[in-house]
């Protein structure tokens, strides 16, 4: 039986933390970096091998890049698993929450029986290192398409979101001038209109005009709208999702599929096919984080019988570590991503898929 080494699992839980939310496919990575590297890289990582740990051992990561996704979206998890059960125990579908809680158990479904019928076969005929790196060229080019054949639902969702958050920017602009002006005497009420301005609302907790702000609380003030201003966004983006309707996202959901082929990513085609269903970039990313993240988690919660059985035997170390670096890895990329898709496009991605993977091929053929 082959064994993975710590330096393997390190490498690796890095490459799964970052590659399963950046839309560039993680398993596709995780098939070609090792034939890349070769020697006993080649021979210890290989998903198509039989009675290999490495497949249980990538899977088993994906618990680990789920509790980063669960850690970084909390709150909104929170409401959406409450709005799950207030809709079975009221027997309705009425709130946000409760629609979009029926939304991604509806879009989960499809790529969750394929999943678990197809899953071997789709390891074995696609997770050979060429075949990966073909499909990463045609990833390319389905973000590329995505990004030049938007719709113009899409295109117009994308400038009333930038019109949006420009308002709020605007009004706060001189009010941050003048707190910045007078730190020393700012009065607390300063901080709340400048919060309130920024956040669309009050600051909870400000204390009477004329009274003088420490800096300590005032920070403390301006991290609480900061939440405030988050958690109001978030909710105003899930009543966006909601609009499009079940048959929709249904649709939108089933694009996962496309993710079992090595060098597919799965966040990728959800943002494409939700681009092309009328999504601002921005809301199509959030839309696509929320489905990854139990289809993620189950994937990683199914593999682990084989971690604690023989197939983790020698590994369980390297599970720990590779899981560690995977978790931090894949909270820093999904907060970097929410910030990013706000203004920017998946065409770097596009390059990138296409470049490595047609690298790769000529390597993999040349070698």
């Amino acid at each position: 039986m082959s064994h993975i080494t710590y330096l393997e699992a390190s490498v690796v839980g890095l490459i799964q933390g970052v590659t399963e939310l950046f839309p560039v496919s993680s398993l596709g990575h995780n098939v070609l970096i090792p034939a890349l590297i070769g020697g006993s890289w080649a021979t210890d990582l290989n998903v198509a091998a039989s009675e290999s740990p490495y497949l249980a051992f990538i899977v088993g990561l994906h618990v680990a890049t789920a509790i980063a996704l669960l850690v970084y979206f909390w709150r909104d998890w929170v409401r959406i698993i409450g709005g799950f059960f207030s809709s079975i125990r009221d027997r309705r579908l009425e709130t946000v929450d409760q629609k979009l809680a029926w939304m991604i158990i509806l879009a989960t479904i499809p790529v969750g029986l394929v999943g678990l019928r197809f899953e071997h076969e789709f390891r074995v005929l696609f997770g050979k290192p060429v075949r990966a790196a073909i499909f990463l060229v045609i990833n390319g080019l389905i973000l590329f398409a995505g990004e030049k054949f938007r719709t113009r639902k899409s295109l117009e969702a994308d400038a009333e979101l930038a019109a949006e958050a420009e308002v709020p920017e605007q009004h706060a602009a001189p009010r941050s001038r003048t707190s910045s002006a007078t730190v020393p005497g700012a009065t607390v009420a300063d901080a709340a209109v400048a919060g309130a301005a920024a956040g669309g609302g009050t600051v909870a907790g400000a204390a009477a005009p004329g009274a003088t702000a420490h800096p300590v609380a005032m920070h403390a003030s301006g991290q609480r709208a900061a939440r405030q201003m988050e958690a109001a966004r978030a909710v105003q983006a899930d009543t966006r999702l909601t609009k499009m309707g079940y048959v929709q996202a249904l649709v939108i959901g089933s694009a996962q599929i496309l993710a079992l082929l090595a060098g597919i990513s799965r966040d990728g085609v959800v943002m494409v096919g939700g681009m092309f269903r009328g999504l601002s970039r921005q809301d199509a990313a959030r839309f696509s984080f929320l489905l990854s993240t139990p289809v993620i988690l189950a994937a990683g919660v199914l593999k682990i019988p084989d971690l604690t059985g023989h197939l983790g035997s020698g590994i369980r170390g390297q599970v720990i570590v590779g899981s560690i670096l995977s978790g931090v890895a894949a909270y820093l990329s999904v907060r970097f991503l929410m910030k990013y898709f706000q203004t920017r496009t998946l065409t770097p991605f596009a390059i990138y898929c296409v470049v490595a993977g047609l690298g790769s091929i000529i390597y993999l053929t040349l070698k």
